[in-house]
């Protein structure tokens, strides 16, 4: 059968850091005969040779290339492209890993939209990843359509015909940047790019030695000559005009702005800040005219602006005044309705702890040219918050915390001008209720068991900036859950703050303690003849079917029912006991909220069932004192007997 995806990974000296990439690699959907997996080893010196070469003698699906160490990852990609059988190649770095059905995703995604590119949604585990590429699926995506260029790193699917095609092959040597240029060129020349964005791809991780490629400091010389490269392949392929502006703009933005802003900035070292800036100085002066920094928002321009003109004191001044500014998104109601998790929140900029302010009256024209100095500059970017207030967005992301994967979650804005003192001032406040479905809430799939994170993305005032959301005021102290746990889609959803921070997070089906079945006492649970009812503190859509386990002298599976209760919050757990199957003893009581036993999820019921001659009575199970003091009498039972039966055995010999 025709190989449909060669996945090329460049290796050097990964280490351990190699071993989940290898491990989701060969656990891929797509069938064994489909796909290969071509390491090539850059003159690895740790004991990764050998450990790739086990792998490939164990899977005829892995293909290792050992050759001299070239520099970097241009050669050992264009090696394993020549090596490679399949219909697409797709790039992965050596300490990433995919998906399990990526590769299948994508080659799917690919050849229904005839793509010559597939991009897949991406994770950033300790590293920064895209977020408004993925807002939703693009089958037919091209530079104009789609913020494609936001994408530049190699970790994509490619059509193997197409690069042959049009001679496409990294750069090699000892550089930087070489994926800018080849991934660049692939936008700009691909028929079709078809971006993923319902299913994580992709997981970059930033390992913990930080010794990733990208995270090493580097020579501003060098790095900058790489980058107008890449400059020079949008110039070769596009004409003057918008749409080229709007592609320069990139590197303007997140090579050279981005890097003199805030605590970005500030963090080098003195020497090397400066070295950086003069670097940068010299590409903006002499690659971009006026129409690509116009369309940066107006804290970007602003820089831009001081870069331009050789202002290195005031980029640092303002650096310093952009650094103390903070996000802050404050939790205002966490409930359940129609089977879904209603968040709100309000959310506006701090400065030092206190809530900004901004100038009430009408904004003038903006300002042209460099600002005069800081103060000047902060006044131009308040009086454009004003202006554009009415712009501004607020979203919530649901975070999966283990894989950082990331959702955007629909929920309505409400813009609110709070006047501050007389009234000269006012603050500009996002009010945002968000609706959280845990059933469709990962990209139209259910939450997956774990543990989730709410972060909130505002754009506003020039500024794009994230946070927790929380802390929740007053922070609570003992009881941290924000809402009752609900039974949704078969999984236990607990929505709680975290300690010691109060930022909202959810507890998927691992959470037992707070879900406050502890509560319940005999007298709160009957039995009618065979029929148990029991109230529970869960919220509940809808009934739901549920299964109970009883353990005893055996154990029983017994089918029930969860409804809302119709005497208020909360379930009301009904099932029909098998009372003739019960025998004699005390039979413990636990919930799966599922009617099948889906990874062995049941949750223990605090009160006991005893089975005898009168019936089922609902008692108080013994507590761990009382079990324990059981268990020292039986030890101590335990030895006597064998003291007593090893005298007789003495006494016999003698």
């Amino acid at each position: 059968m025709p190989v449909k995806v060669s996945v090329i990974v460049p290796v050097y000296n990964p280490g351990t850091y190699i071993e989940d990439c290898i491990a989701s690699l060969l656990r891929q959907s797509l069938p064994p005969e489909e796909y290969e997996v071509v390491f090539v080893d850059d003159g690895s010196t740790d004991g990764t040779p050998a450990r790739l070469d086990e792998v490939a003698a164990q899977d005829p699906r892995v293909t290792v290339v050992h050759q001299e160490n070239s520099g970097w990852s241009g050669k050992p990609r264009n090696v394993g492209i020549a090596a490679a059988e399949g219909e697409y190649v797709m790039f992965v770095d050596n300490d990433d890993y995919l998906g399990d059905e990526a590769l299948e995703r994508m080659y799917d995604y690919g050849v229904a939209n005839g793509a010559d590119v597939v991009v897949g949604k991406m994770a950033g585990k300790g590293r920064p990843v895209p977020v408004e590429l993925f807002r939703r699926n693009h089958p037919h995506a091209d530079v104009e359509n789609a913020p494609l260029i936001d994408s530049l790193t190699p970790h994509k699917m490619f059509r193997r015909k197409f690069l042959d095609d049009i001679g496409l092959r990294f750069p090699e040597g000892r550089r930087r940047l070489e994926d800018h240029v080849f991934v660049t060129e692939a936008y700009l020349r691909a028929g079709n790019v078809s971006v993923l964005s319902d299913y994580v791809c992709y997981y970059h991780v930033k390992r913990d030695d930080a010794s990733n490629a990208g995270f090493q400091r580097f020579e501003p010389a060098g790095y900058f000559e790489n980058l107008r490269e890449a400059l020079d392949v949008v110039e070769k392929y596009t004409e003057p005009g918008p749409l080229r502006d709007r592609l320069l703009r990139r590197w303007l933005r997140n090579e050279m702005v981005e890097r003199m802003r805030g605590r970005r900035l500030l963090k080098l070292p003195a020497d090397y800040r400066r070295e950086l800036f003069d670097e940068i100085h010299g590409v903006v002066v002499e690659r971009f005219g006026p129409g690509v920094a116009t369309g940066l928002q107006p804290t970007q321009r602003i820089v831009a602006a001081l870069i331009a003109a050789d202002r290195f004191d005031d980029v640092v001044a303002f650096a310093e005044w952009e650094a103390s500014v903070a996000l802050r998104a404050e939790p205002t109601g966490v409930r359940w309705e129609d089977g879904a998790l209603h968040v709100g929140f309000a959310v506006e900029y701090a400065v030092g702890g206190e809530p900004m302010t901004f100038p009430a009256g009408p904004a003038g024209a903006p300002a042209s040219g460099p600002p005069r100095d800081v103060a000047d500059a902060v006044a131009r970017v308040a009086a454009d918050s004003v202006a554009r207030f009415g712009t501004a967005t607020a979203d919530l992301l649901l975070r999966e915390r283990a894989t950082s994967a990331q959702y955007f979650q629909p929920g309505e804005v409400t813009r609110e001008i709070v006047p501050v003192g007389e009234g000269e001032r006012v603050r500009l406040v996002l009010r945002v209720t968000a609706v959280v479905d845990p059933a469709s809430a990962a990209d139209g799939v259910p939450v997956g068991a774990g543990l989730w994170d709410f972060f909130v993305r505002v754009k506003l005032g020039g500024w794009t900036k994230d946070c927790r959301l929380g802390p929740v005021r007053p922070v609570p102290r003992k009881d941290r859950t924000a809402a009752s746990a609900g039974v949704v889609a078969g999984r236990v959803v607990l929505p709680y703050w975290t300690d010691p921070h109060a930022h909202l997070a959810l507890a998927v089906d691992s959470a037992d303690k707070r879900l406050g079945l502890g509560s319940l006492s005999p007298e709160d649970v009957t039995v009618t003849g065979d029929r148990l009812r029991a109230p529970l503190p869960l919220y509940l859509p809808g009934d739901t079917e549920v299964l109970l386990r009883l353990t005893g002298p055996a154990s029983r599976d017994v089918p029930g029912t969860l409804s809302p209760s119709p005497d208020g919050p909360g379930a009301l757990l009904e099932a029909v006991l098998p009372v003739g199957d019960l025998k004699g003893g005390t039979w413990r009581v636990a919930l799966c909220p599922a009617r099948t036993a889906r990874e062995s999820r049941f949750l223990t019921l605090p009160p006991a069932l005893r089975v005898g001659p009168g019936g089922v009575q609902v008692v108080r199970p013994p507590g761990p004192g009382v079990v324990r003091r059981l268990t020292r009498r039986a030890r101590r039972l335990v030895r006597r007997v064998r003291g007593m039966a090893a005298s007789r055995v003495r006494a016999w010999r003698a």
